[in-house]
């Protein structure tokens, strides 16, 4: 029997590479997590932490308004890049730490390197060059903002990783694409007081939400003074002679603005890991391709996360982490569960949605009744706010099962959570009737839509 070095080897230091490492290593395995930047990955240095304390930093201007309608006089305020920013890398720097903390307190080797594969058993520690075998070896790389590179002028753009840590907040900005990332900043921008524009090439903003989702929250955008061009993109992007950036679209608009941010998705990043050395085999956009089970075409060789391009989402890195822990060290074989998953968009509305589209549930399903509310909520009557909620249930009526639950508004990512263990459970329509209401609260309505607000049969609306 080989006697490897490791009997683990991960490389990549995001949430789903240390949760595999951390959990192995409690198992008694012999375990080295390879990280060549920040133990915590995307998500913890430059994705969805930094961008949800951003998120809440945008939002205080309209508290702030909003708190003379109940009888609170705020005063003068004002906005202090620098302290967001500083507050944001001492709360990013606490928890790699904890990252660190927990592979250490396990017993899992910490090795702050680039690690390249040399074969299906072996690898290099760049800064080192040192080489080492592992029995089992995980890929968890994560993913990387696409540069756009074939746009001229992209050198003088910035990706949602350098957006997290300007020098200073912009006047203006110009945001290109349609998906969340895109949307979220806009907002935040916005939020913080930056002229924003967000420029993206499709008829509608996220394009596989709902599209009473997409539409709602292109409306509250809209009135907020967030400029939308749709069905345009840039095609050059220069230096002004007066300073800041001109930016040439397909339509032939020419727009002004401070900085330039695209936000035109996400590609797995596998340049560089030895992967043609090891055998391992990638799809057409270079994702690496793996089974139920994560395990790519060299059986001792795996993938979790980003790097896959299954799922771009934290939980589910770290819910395959675990399926690969019960399969290989456990015994007990765990496909990761990737359907009905919970999503939310933290934009301004949030929106939050388990479940199928109706437009995709149409495709699925000869009869569906749909379930919608549009209203004011109740924080805004006295604020004077003008915003709405939409709350939507997707449901097929053979067997009155809901198949997609769909909410715009305040929160809405936490009542998403709580929906989709509905969902998960098969949860029906005549359950939401029986199910009591909290009164006041935005929610209630999920549970007191009793009448179809239509019907669809074969895609197509019907009359009752």
């Amino acid at each position: 029997m080989t006697e490897y070095d490791y009997d683990l080897f991960v490389i990549g230091g995001g949430s789903g590479g240390v949760r595999a490492g951390r959990v192995a290593a409690s198992l008694g395995k012999r375990v080295a997590v390879a990280e060549e930047y920040r133990f915590g990955g995307t998500c913890v240095i430059r994705g969805c932490v930094p961008k949800k304390l951003f998120v809440y930093a945008s939002q205080y201007n309209e508290h702030f308004e909003d708190a003379a309608g109940y009888g609170w006089a705020v005063g003068e305020s004002s906005f202090d890049w620098n302290k967001l920013t500083a507050a944001k890398d001492k709360e990013i720097g606490r928890l790699e730490g904890l990252y660190r903390k927990g592979l250490e307190n396990n017993g899992a080797e910490i090795i702050a390197s680039r690690a390249e594969l040399m074969g299906p058993h072996t690898i290099r520690i760049i800064n080192t060059g040192r080489t080492v075998t592992a029995e089992k070896i995980i890929i968890a790389t994560g993913g990387t903002p696409n540069p756009h590179a074939s746009l001229p002028g992209h050198e003088f753009c910035i990706s949602s990783n350098e957006a997290f840590d300007l020098p200073e907040l912009p006047r203006s900005i110009l945001i290109a694409g349609g998906g969340y990332i895109a949307v979220e900043f806009a907002n935040i921008f916005h939020g913080l007081g930056v002229e924003t524009t967000l420029i993206y090439r499709g008829k509608e903003i996220l394009s596989r939400f709902d599209q009473d989702m997409r539409q709602g929250l292109h409306t509250a955008m809209i009135e907020k003074g967030i400029r939308i061009i749709l069905t345009d993109v840039i095609e050059e992007v220069t230096k002004a002679v007066a300073g800041g950036l001109s930016v040439k679209t397909m339509s032939g608009e020419t727009l002004a603005a401070d900085t330039v941010m695209l936000a035109l998705g996400r590609d797995p990043n596998t340049l560089g890991l030895g992967l043609e050395a090891a055998g391992v085999q990638l799809d057409q956009r270079g994702a690496i391709v793996v089974d139920k089970y994560s395990r790519t075409n060299v059986p001792n060789i795996f993938a979790l996360g980003d790097v896959t391009n299954r799922v771009q989402l934290t939980p589910v890195a770290i819910h395959e982490a675990m399926c690969f822990i019960e399969t290989e060290y456990k015994n007990n074989p765990t496909a990761p569960d990737h359907d009905l998953i919970a999503t939310a968009v933290f934009s301004q509305p949030e929106v939050g949605t388990v479940g199928l589209s109706e437009e995709e549930a149409a495709k699925r399903y000869p009869e569906l009744e749909i379930y919608r509310s549009e209203f004011r909520p109740m924080k805004a009557t006295l604020s004077g706010r003008s915003e709405k909620m939409i709350m939507k249930l997707v449901v097929d009526t053979a067997s009155r099962k809901v198949v997609g639950t769909h909410i715009l508004g305040q929160d809405a990512g936490e009542m998403a959570q709580l929906m989709g263990i509905s969902l998960k459970a098969g949860v029906t329509k005549d359950d939401f009737d029986r199910t009591m209401a909290i009164h006041p609260t935005a929610s209630e309505e999920l549970v007191t839509m009793y009448s179809p607000s239509y019907r669809l049969k074969n895609g197509d609306r019907v009359r009752d």
